[in-house]
């Protein structure tokens, strides 16, 4: 028997979800790492180390992420049987849009004999938020699939002996028991995993949780809001590790790293690395919008390697951030937060949601305008206002039996997903297309360009990430955080319930989409490239000035269109005014006492 079960083959999988056509969405190089399935292998791999199935049975890690690798389930089933026959098929950070194609692969593994188990923020979000098990889950449990909601740390071990004896629960739950984060395993990834991605980027966690309560997201839900948090020692260990088979970019994935109770000896560590040690190391982390008030965290960033920073700018209408219980952002302190990361070099971009209550098209047409004039942002990102489930906006919903989509698919906050109460789904989704043409308008490329030169970002980064967005959104018709270089297709992976297209038909699409695409792209390449190179030959570029890169006055709360052009606009420079009074005459106290 031990020779038998000598084997035991752990097939971790990120799947991806359905383009509109009911295509995977596969690229020759994805975009976004998973940090999800680096976490996930490195907890196994500490599994294997420590023979959790027994002294004579060795684990075989198969990490596989969809969005860049198709996947063979015959394949693998035939790799888990040639093997010794014992394993585990497992379905990692699963989304709810990515939950339809999750289910479809884990169908086709049980017909094949595999030991299936999904896990993820929807397993974990629905479970946390809504009654019972609902209809999609129990899908899953009837078709012999389990469940595992919460995180794997500590508790993988009971997981994998499971599977080794045959013997799967049909849910895991631990959602009510969130293990701490000092001293896990590394999350880690193979090399050529890592070379799936643009740029070579992997990921990590130095924290999760999170002590706000904005109403659109699932963090606070599932991760909990208590955060919890790695070392600096952690941190290192990450960095060094990776660096030991040369990958040396990392997307540092918290919710907000600004938060983060060890941010500053994580960033002297990383300094240390960098400036002591030599080591050549860039990050993309994800703050809020005070960050810049934490003193030192923006200066310190830069010199650890920050590169990039993802902001939840979310809105500009203090009424919408009101409406989402966004209410720790403020408006009066955008300008001054963007203006300290362009200080020091780092490009930004801000996710902004449409399709809040106050809403209208024209209403969302003059708020990017204003954004467009005022706000020294680089990258805009647009989202639908998508109740997610795991989310308090979703779960009131669900409890009121209002209209949401049937289809999870769609919710991948690129597509609208229920009723908006002025708006119809067409006005919305108008308004959403027109959102990305303004901000990325010819005009305004432009203009992000000269603002990128005179902070002395790089130009051709910039002009990258603008086509990329761009071109993601106008040409590919999805999202750009879904994006990626070369799109792949496989005629048989279709969603189940849409036909199996003739050869010659799918073909022949398939490759003059790919010209057409390519084509169109490359026009924009020669056009964009052309500005850049005059702009990188104009030896007044750095003194390149607008409106938006004007130092903050204290009058500008009284000129801006930003803080005049509505009565929440107005009143939120009334609170920020008696805030600063209030601060500076207790600052004044502490000095007279």
């Amino acid at each position: 028997m031990a020779t038998q079960r000598s084997r035991f083959t752990f097939v971790m999988i990120k799947p991806s979800h359905y383009d509109d056509d009911g295509y995977v969405i596969q690229w020759a190089k994805s975009a976004i790492p998973s940090n999800t399935l680096a976490a996930l292998y490195g907890i196994a791999d500490d599994c294997a180390e420590r023979k959790v199935l027994g002294a004579d049975v060795g684990i075989d890690l198969v990490p596989i992420d969809e969005t860049n690798t198709r996947v063979h389930p015959e394949r693998l089933a035939a790799r888990i049987q040639r093997d010794g026959g014992t394993g585990l098929v497992g379905l990692v950070g699963v989304q709810s849009n990515q939950y339809p194609r999750a289910l479809d692969l884990a169908r086709r593994f049980r017909a094949l004999g595999c030991q299936v188990c999904i896990g993820g923020f929807h397993v974990s979000g629905t479970l946390a938020m809504l009654p019972g098990v609902q209809p999609e889950l129990q899908e899953a449990i009837d078709m012999g699939v389990s469940l595992f909601a919460g995180e794997a740390e500590g508790r993988l071990d009971e997981v994998l002996l499971d599977a080794q004896a045959g013997a799967m629960k049909p849910i895991y739950n631990h959602m009510d028991d969130l293990p701490g984060m000092e001293g896990t395993p590394v999350p880690i990834l193979p090399r050529e995993r890592i070379g799936r991605t643009a740029g070579r980027h992997t990921s990590f966690d130095s924290g999760r949780g999170c002590p706000f309560q904005c109403s659109f997201c699932t963090i606070i839900n599932v991760q909990g809001r208590k955060s919890r948090y790695r070392t600096a020692d952690d941190i290192e260990r990450i960095v060094r590790v990776n660096v030991a088979q040369g990958v040396n970019r990392f997307f540092i994935t918290d919710d907000n790293f600004a938060r983060n109770r060890n941010w500053e000896q994580i960033f002297d560590r990383l300094i240390a690395l960098r400036e002591g040690e030599g080591f050549d190391v860039k990050y993309i982390i994800q703050v809020d919008t005070l960050c810049h008030k934490i003193p030192n965290f923006i200066e310190k960033a830069g010199r650890a390697g920050v590169k990039r920073v993802f902001i939840g700018l979310e809105n500009i209408n203090p009424e919408n951030l009101a409406a989402a219980s966004k209410r720790q952002n403020r408006i009066t302190e955008y300008r001054r937060m963007l203006q300290a990361w362009r200080s020091i070099g780092v490009l930004t971009y801000a996710g902004y949601i449409l399709g809040f209550p106050a809403d209208t098209p024209a209403s969302i047409q003059r708020d990017i305008d204003i954004i467009k004039r005022e706000l020294p942002v680089d990258l805009l990102e647009f989202f639908y206002l998508t109740p997610l489930p795991g989310s308090a906006d979703h779960k009131t919903l669900f409890e009121k039996g209002v209209p949401m989509d049937a289809d999870l698919n769609r919710y991948d906050l690129n597509h609208s997903t229920t009723g908006h109460p002025t708006m119809s789904r067409a006005e919305l989704e108008q308004a959403y297309r027109d959102a990305w043409a303004t901000y990325y308008s010819p005009e305004h490329v432009e203009t992000i360009l000269r603002r990128a030169r005179a902070s002395g970002i790089s130009v051709g980064n910039t002009l990258f990430l603008c086509l990329w967005f761009y071109g993601c959104v106008t040409l590919e018709k999805i999202h750009p955080l879904e994006g990626g270089w070369w799109r792949k297709k496989a005629r048989t992976d279709r969603r189940p319930g849409l036909p199996i297209e003739n050869p010659v038909t799918f073909y022949a699409r398939y490759w003059s989409d790919q010209v057409v695409k390519h084509w169109k792209m490359l026009q924009l390449v020669v056009r964009y490239g052309r500005l850049r190179r005059q702009i990188k030959a104009d030896p007044n570029a750095r003194a390149y000035s607008d409106l938006s890169l004007e130092p903050v006055k204290d009058d500008e709360l009284d000129e801006l269109e930003m803080f005049t052009l509505s009565q929440s606009a107005q009143n939120a420079v009334s609170k920020a005014r008696r805030d600063a009074a209030a601060s500076a005459a207790a600052k004044a106290r502490a000095a007279a006492g």
